[in-house]
Order: structure tokens, then sequence, then C-alpha cells
């Protein structure tokens, strides 16, 4: 597995980049389990990539992605999570699964797509069942 680097070697713009996706991850928690979500893991990894929540709504285990800009200019939240990432979302979720030896009823795969402007307040879009 491959390590991050510690936050004192990542350039300004890394650095902001990964504050922004943090920020996203807590906003997008806070939302799902004020939703009525249980929280079961956050940004689980393997060799394979990384799952950034992991929620039980219900009887159905949740993986879901969470995206965030801070604006449109290259295109939206949503945009970014094509086929291949949700193919790749599915082998993660496998793989969660084994790894954890969980057998839910009932798999989904989710979108939370965030949007932090400079200004204005945050928006938040639940995108329930991709793929």
């Amino acid at each position: 597995m491959t390590t991050r680097p510690s936050p004192l070697e990542l350039s300004p713009a890394a650095a902001h980049k990964r504050a922004l996706g943090a920020y996203g991850e807590n906003v997008a928690a806070r939302y799902l389990t004020a939703q009525g979500m249980t929280l079961l893991d956050r940004n689980w990894r393997c060799d394979a990539g990384e799952i950034d929540l992991v929620l039980r709504d219900g009887r159905t285990l949740v993986i879901c992605e969470v995206k965030t800009r801070t604006s449109y200019a290259f295109g939206t939240p949503h945009e970014a999570v094509d086929r291949r990432k949700v193919d790749r979302m599915r082998r993660l979720a496998a793989r969660w699964l084994r790894c954890h030896e969980v057998h839910p009823l009932d798999v989904r795969l989710d979108l939370v797509a965030v949007l932090r402007p400079v200004t204005g307040p945050t928006e938040i879009d639940h995108v329930r069942g991709l793929g």
C-alpha cells in the first residue's frame, strides 16, 4: 500500500485540494447521518483504491463517493463519477464486504456532490443508487 505524503510535503494547491476533500467528506457524513444513516467506515483504503464513506441505511449497505467542488468551472461533481468510477466503487464494495465479513441484504452506491463556493452557502446533492 502506498502512503500519502505528510501535509508538510504537499504543495499549497495539493494541500488546498486535500482540505477541500476532507471538508466535503465531513459535510457529507453529517448530512447522511442526519438523514438517519449509520456511519460504519471512512476513507477505507486497499491496494485497489479508497471508499470515502461506508454507511448503513436500514438493511442496506451504502458505499458513498463524495465529490467536492468550489465552482462548476471544470464541471459538476456529478460529472466526475463516470462508468469507470462506478465500476471501481463496485469492486471496492465487494472488497470491503469480504474484509469485514459483512453480508447485507442489499448494497447501494451513492454520490454526495458538495459545492462549496467562495461566497454563499454550501450546496449538497445526494444521489442514491448510481449505475
